[in-house]
């Protein structure tokens, strides 16, 4: 990416920075729990293989808005699409079948299983899990194979959030939703974990990440989404926005 001058606005319109290949298409999106609305028209597109972040402050519903592709809020208007199909009204378990797996903040593995048995979870869909796949994931997270047999409750925040995003990977998704994978790690797992999601989209896998380090995400992505109160407050790559004095002042710190 090229990096803008200091000066260079980021952009209100979020179909302005809309890709050509998007595979999800996020237009007009109301949705909240039960009767709380909490988005209010909100659009965002995630294209082939791109690396999508959404940031802004607490409670401007970041996670309601990941969720809401998950199928895991009230849905009450607007359309979500994935490879042109309309998903917002089908449950999590469907949307798995279309070719999109999440992992959540919290409570992501299930600690009374190994390992293994967490990423044989993952593929719960399928009538056999190839080992294949599970030899995919212990070559991607080495830590894994060591720690096979071992309760996931029982390993570190760190290695959980490698179970967790392994498991979402076993049914090798053509787009990974991660809500706040940076959460509760120590200081100098961060930048291990913002690595490990490089590679996962540099291998090919679109990445729609929620994310309370919003420097460090937006240097690695190549678009952002800042939210406002439950809509669209800019839209622009990552380095733009990181650029852009307002956003800087108002969401990031200065």
């Amino acid at each position: 990416m090229t990096t803008p001058d200091p000066g260079t606005s980021a952009r209100r319109d979020p179909a302005a920075t809309a890709p050509e290949d998007a595979i999800l298409q996020v237009r007009d999106l109301d949705a909240g729990y039960g009767d709380l609305q909490i988005l209010s028209g909100v659009d965002l597109d995630v294209g082939t293989e791109e690396y999508v972040t959404i940031v802004g402050p607490n409670g401007a519903g970041k996670s309601t808005l990941m969720k809401s592709v998950f199928g895991l809020t009230t849905y009450m208007g607007g359309t979500i699409t994935f490879r042109g199909k309309p998903i917002h009204e089908l449950a999590p378990e469907r949307i798995v079948h279309e070719g999109i797996s999440y992992v959540p903040q919290s409570d992501n593995v299930f600690g009374e299983l190994t390992v293994r048995e967490n990423l044989e979870m993952g593929a719960y869909v399928l009538d056999e899990v190839p080992e294949s796949r599970i030899e995919a994931i212990y070559d991607r997270f080495p830590v894994l194979r060591d720690r096979s047999d071992q309760k996931a409750g029982t390993m570190s925040g760190g290695q959980r959030q490698m179970v967790a995003m392994g498991r979402a990977l076993m049914l090798d998704p053509e787009l990974l939703l991660l809500d706040e994978p940076s959460a509760g790690l120590a200081p100098d797992l961060v930048a291990d974990m913002f690595d490990r999601i490089d590679r996962i989209n540099d291998d090919g896998t679109a990445v729609l990440m929620v994310e309370q380090n919003a420097k460090q995400a937006l240097r690695r992505c190549d678009r952002g989404y800042v939210l406002t109160q439950g809509e669209n407050g800019y839209v622009d790559t990552g380095d733009r926005l990181l650029a852009d004095e307002e956003v800087r002042r108002e969401f990031l710190g200065g």
